[in-house]
């Protein structure tokens, strides 16, 4: 594996991915590929955005707002039977899957046409179609059962591969590190991404862990792993090529770590204090994932209005949902009964 240059953020203190030289170009059609999903996936959280504050959205909510690019750039990477699973920040990922805006909006504000039938909210959607394996609410859990995915499909002797998204936060829980040692010690395909946003709950990277280059997690387990700019899309497809073609020829699993950024609070309740304005419009100016893409498209000499066409039909898809979403029907009293393992 190519070594990664890092270097350290004034602000946190943490080690920030610079990459060993510049990512593989995409072609024009991978450009405008990217850039759809993940204006889909932005334009859906402005929505859900706005649909919390007036109340149509209750519970938790938390944003993906800033860290498109990670979830759009692995997908880019995977084939169909490949499997994702994460924790509650899940609506980006939910939308790079391929599930629809409809059926994610309506779970949001609990109708029938959910993903889960309007009982599950913004934290428990699944789709096992598109392979998705849910959104999860208790911090690391999804991470044992994304390592179980990965162990199902080597007992069936396929070549498929397993994602388990996690955050920085979550990576200082212990059944994140039984997990490495039984997938090393079985070779199980898959895995491990770190979204590392800087802040968890709310406490930066630099005050909550010893080791803050999350890359040398897995170094007692023999895990390898690679420090990328999540906020390039480019980079962030080419780490996944290395990271799937590794557990394919069955070597074991891999960590990936996406440096990115979230716009918003850790949920729609959090004020996010713990950080200064000028910072977030900082990265916002400098690292914007969709800006990235944009600029280099319209370098590229894509035009301007065939760049506004594509945020029309996505705003028109997410607008579509949160019409579906506020005027489908409640579920019936008697869901209540179904779906329940005994």
């Amino acid at each position: 594996m190519a070594a990664t240059k890092k270097s350290v953020t004034k602000e946190t203190g943490q080690e920030k991915a610079s990459g060993a030289g510049s990512p593989p170009d995409f072609t024009r059609e991978q450009e405008l590929r990217a850039l759809r999903d993940m204006l889909l996936i932005r334009r859906f959280e402005e929505k859900a955005g706005q649909l919390y504050g007036m109340g149509a959205i209750g519970g938790f909510c938390h944003l993906y707002i800033g860290q498109e690019a990670i979830v759009v750039g692995m997908q880019m990477a995977l084939k169909q039977g490949d499997q994702v699973i994460t924790g509650y920040r899940d609506h980006g990922h939910m939308l790079a899957c391929g599930m629809e805006a409809n059926g994610v909006m309506a779970e949001l504000t609990g109708r029938q046409g959910g993903y889960s039938k309007g009982k599950g909210g913004s934290m428990h959607m699944f789709s096992k179609e598109k392979n998705f394996f849910g959104g999860h609410g208790i911090v690391g859990a999804q991470v044992s059962l994304g390592t179980g995915l990965a162990f199902a499909n080597r007992y069936r002797g396929n070549d498929f591969v397993s994602l388990a998204y996690f955050g920085d936060g979550a990576s200082n829980q212990g059944q994140v590190y039984e997990s490495f040692n039984m997938a090393e010690l079985w070779k199980l395909p898959v895995i491990y991404i770190i979204e590392n946003n800087r802040y968890a709950m709310g406490t930066s990277v630099s005050r909550a862990s010893a080791q803050t280059d999350f890359s040398k997690r897995g170094i007692s387990f023999n895990i390898p792993g690679e420090q990328i700019d999540g906020m390039d899309v480019r980079a962030v497809k080419a780490a996944g090529d290395r990271a799937v073609a590794w557990c394919r020829a069955g070597k074991g699993p891999f960590i990936l770590v996406m440096q990115t950024y979230r716009y918003r609070g850790h949920s729609m309740s959090d004020p996010a204090k713990y950080r200064t304005r000028e910072e977030v419009d900082k990265v916002r100016h400098d690292q914007d994932p969709i800006e990235q893409v944009r600029n280099r498209l319209l370098a590229a000499k894509v035009s301007e209005q065939e760049l506004k066409a594509i945020d029309a039909e996505v705003r028109e898809i997410v607008n579509a949902s949160a019409d579906f979403a506020q005027n489908d029907p409640e579920p019936d009293a008697s869901e209540l009964y179904t779906d329940i393992y005994r």
